[in-house]
């Protein structure tokens, strides 16, 4: 099989804007089989060493986008892979009924860790909770993306240079993290990726920015919204499930102990561990009284208070703790071996 440079001049346009992380793709190289017609997309991906990207491209001519075609849905050509030299992706325009000559390409990347949840509505919390759950009433929340895993201790290693946890193992989520310690490596990640970080200020007065476009933790009603599976919310008691077991380590399966993020089931958009393995931070002050007078667009929690909220239980606790709409709160100075964080980040 003879690989030639197409007959008609292929071009390669990278799209950077959308990014979620530090990538750059470069050293595009694009050939077209004579014979056959595909096309190969060779390119170098930088990023960081410890993240999985989905490299998209996306086939442009004429001004058009070729979107919704017959294998790639609207979704273009994708391919996980990892930061290195000569990736590439292949493309057969005829198995699209396409017109085989003259194609560019868009190229985009994201790090596939993540999850995007599409705004919409939600019931937030349960009438039959803890007095602070009620009431139940409705809010919306904006798009954004969120973490489909706890942060591992590998990614705070490489951002923070220290491991604080109890348990070791790169792929076991962080512990023993305070709040402040969450937002310090929010803003040192968006950092270290070119981003500008959400927070600034110190101690109370640490206010968030919501128009930055770095990394933060998620508010209450953000993270409900996403445990509770967006708008594809089934009315589960725990994330994804009314079993438990499936979907959460608790302290009847945990062993007295964390485990690696991801080793039980995902819910409906993909994310894990929304019940169970390790409380997780949420940006918000904690108000008893905060859902009887609760914004209906994107609330954010109190403006002050002593206790900043937690939500999803842990290996430490029964299944009353893990359901999706119960609230836990602690000192945001404080750090137990099964306190840990998840990251989001604004559409």
């Amino acid at each position: 099989m003879r690989i030639v440079k197409a007959a008609l001049a292929v071009f390669v346009f990278v799209c950077a804007a959308a990014l979620l992380d530090a990538q750059r793709i470069s050293n595009i190289r694009v050939k077209q089989d004579e014979e056959l017609c595909y096309y190969t997309i060779t390119f170098d991906l930088e990023g960081l060493a410890s993240k999985q990207y989905q490299v998209t491209a996306l086939p442009r001519k004429g001004g058009r986008e070729l979107k919704d075609a017959r294998y790639f849905r609207g979704e273009g050509i994708t391919q996980p892979c990892f930061p290195g030299r000569d990736r590439q992706l292949f493309w057969n325009p005829l198995l699209e009924g396409e017109e085989p000559q003259g194609w560019q390409f868009g190229l985009s990347a994201v790090v596939s860790d993540w999850v995007y949840v599409e705004g919409g509505s939600l019931m937030m919390g349960s009438n039959d909770g803890e007095d602070d759950e009620k009431p139940v009433h409705k809010v919306t929340v904006s798009p954004f993306w969120i973490g489909k895993y706890e942060v591992t201790q590998a990614e705070w290693k490489e951002v923070m240079n220290s491991n604080p946890s109890y348990w070791k193992g790169d792929q076991l989520p962080v512990e023993q993290v305070n709040w402040f310690d969450a937002v310090d490596y929010c803003n040192k990640l968006s950092i270290k990726e070119g981003l500008t970080p959400c927070y600034s200020g110190s101690g109370k007065y640490i206010t968030c920015d919501w128009t930055a476009n770095g990394y933060r933790l998620p508010t209450e009603a953000e993270w409900e919204f996403a445990a509770r599976e967006g708008v594809k919310d089934k009315g589960y008691m725990y994330s994804a499930s009314n079993d438990i077991n499936s979907v959460a380590w608790y302290w009847d399966n945990a062993g007295k102990q964390t485990h690696s993020v991801g080793s039980k089931a995902a819910n409906e958009l993909g994310i894990y561990d929304m019940s169970g393995n390790v409380w997780e931070w949420c940006w918000d002050w904690y108000d008893e009284g905060y859902y009887a007078k609760s914004p209906g667009l994107d609330p954010r929690g109190a403006d002050s208070g002593s206790y900043r909220v937690l939500r999803g239980g842990s290996w430490l606790n029964d299944d009353n703790f893990c359901r999706v709409a119960n609230r836990f709160i602690f000192n945001p100075d404080c750090s137990y071996n099964n306190f840990g964080f998840r990251v989001s980040r604004a559409k």
